[in-house]
């Protein structure tokens, strides 16, 4: 009888004193993180049923911004966790995927009716392709080092990023809306192939780990200015990165081929055995 309801967990041997064992605060505070970016996806999208589109848009910004937070909050910390990285996966889909196409679709793709919605349901099954090739390609133990600097396609909250450029034109006051939707929803479907695709994009993730003493004030000061212009001009500053950003892909591309042309001539080549006719 005991054999039809078995335990919950039964190849787990535990005391129970260690399963009541407290945990590091360091495990939870990117996890924490990471909740709080959902949130603000799922409230974007009752924001933007409200009429809010600026508030909803800021929504998504912030949670792009958390995102890239928790992961280096957890390597800092030393909190990094299996559980971690799933609940990071499954809170930038629903954010840049779910969330950035409703509030696209409600900003402007309805108007194509069916194929709007086709192209929202697009973008969001790119961010889990994406999502999904990402989280395979980080167990990967052939990867080279030199590839880690570079993400294969766009990363999901760069995409969501970019693919909000139109709520952005609108706000700024450039009559995207009287432009109707279908150019959007090309631009959209733009986005979302550039997610799935093979693509390199610079990371950044060696960017700023050892900067000169003579560069630390000047950085400061480039900070301070960068940060109050987003301030007080935030989306006309989107505007521009968005736009600055797409158009280095080209470069990354360029940087990524030569690293991988030397890395191609520095790895041996064994030399192929031959069969003399003799032997044949």
């Amino acid at each position: 009888m005991s054999d039809l309801f078995p335990p919950f967990e039964p190849e787990r041997a535990e005391s129970k004193r260690a399963r009541f064992k407290p945990i590091p605060f360091r495990l939870l505070a990117p996890n924490v993180i990471t909740l709080l970016a959902l949130c603000l996806g799922l409230t974007a999208m009752r924001l933007i049923v409200e009429g809010k589109l600026e508030t909803a848009t800021i929504c998504i910004l912030i949670a792009a911004a958390l995102d890239g937070v928790d992961g280096r909050l957890a390597r800092l910390l030393k909190g990094t966790s299996r559980f971690g990285a799933e609940l990071d996966s499954l809170s930038d889909f629903v954010n840049f995927g779910v969330a950035t196409g409703y509030v696209l679709w409600i900003f402007v793709l309805h108007d194509l009716k069916s194929v709007g919605w086709i192209i929202v349901l697009t973008l969001a099954c790119a961010m889990a392709l994406r999502l999904a090739r990402f989280n395979v390609m980080i167990d990967d133990p052939d990867r080279p080092d030199w590839q880690k600097n570079f993400f294969v396609g766009m990363p999901a909250p760069a995409g969501a990023i970019t693919a909000m450029l139109p709520v952005y034109l609108h706000i700024i006051g450039v009559p995207v809306q009287e432009y109707g939707a279908l150019p959007v929803g090309i631009y959209i479907l733009f986005i979302a192939f550039l997610t799935i695709s093979r693509i390199p994009c610079y990371a950044g993730k060696t960017l700023g780990t050892r900067i000169p003493r003579t560069q630390v004030l000047p950085i400061f000061v480039a900070v301070v200015i960068v940060a109050g212009l987003l301030f007080a001009y935030t989306f006309e500053v989107l505007t521009v990165v968005v736009l600055a950003y797409l158009a280095l892909i080209p470069v990354s591309v360029a940087r990524y081929r030569k690293l991988e042309r030397a890395h191609a001539l520095a790895v041996p080549v064994p030399a192929a055995e031959t069969v003399s006719d003799s032997q044949v």
